[in-house]
């Protein structure tokens, strides 16, 4: 007689089918592990690259705007040059016009205070000042000219007689005086200026 056990192919096949379906859960954790991960993965990537655009972009702006700051930084020190050439030509205007009027008034101031029977041979002014030659019919005349230009307000501090001698005339009887002075000239501002700021130191309190 044969017998056969079902129970024990019930029970393989359930052991079978059991494995099948651990088997699938394990395949679909992973596919869904892996999927995640592409899903992580490419995000991050994403967002890397958006990044990665982002401050692409900011660094061809900073350079656009370092750009643009250089030219205008150009532009300024160019402005500061032209400026610093104008105030060297004010100054030098400046000087010029100084220099054509002091002449001007010191010609005038010292042939207004030219005595009668006086005349110049000779003037010269350098660094430390001017010196006038000249001769006279008397040491009056001399005495009275530098009197004069003392009195003119022109010259700084006082003028110095430096030669008054007395010398014979060969050509018509009588003598002559040779003399030769020497002062400082001083501008009209400058002559202005000096009272104002000798009265304004005498008011200040002591």
């Amino acid at each position: 007689m044969i017998r056969i056990n079902l129970l024990a192919a019930e029970r393989e096949g359930k052991k079978k089918k059991a494995t099948f379906q651990s088997g699938q859960k394990a395949t679909i954790a992973c596919s869904l592990v892996l999927v995640l991960t592409g899903v992580v993965i490419g995000w991050r990537y994403m967002a890397i690259s958006r990044e990665s655009t982002k401050l692409d972009e900011d660094i061809a702006k900073a350079q656009t705007e370092a750009t643009r700051l250089h030219a205008v930084i150009q532009q300024v020190q160019s402005f500061e040059q032209q400026k610093a050439q104008l105030q060297q030509r004010v100054v030098l205007i400046e000087q010029l016009r100084k220099s054509q009027t002091g002449p001007v008034h010191m010609l005038d101031q010292v042939s207004r205070s030219m005595p009668p029977m006086l005349w110049l041979t000779n003037l010269k002014q350098d660094d430390s000042g001017i010196t006038i030659d000249g001769r006279s019919t008397t040491q009056t005349g001399v005495s009275d000219f530098v009197g004069n230009l003392e009195g003119s307000g022109y010259f700084k501090k006082s003028v110095d007689i430096l030669v008054s001698e007395t010398q014979a005339v060969t050509q018509a009887p009588g003598q002559v005086v040779k003399f030769s002075v020497k002062g400082v000239f001083q501008t009209p501002g400058e002559a202005a200026a000096a009272p104002a700021t000798v009265a304004k130191n005498a008011a200040k309190p002591k």
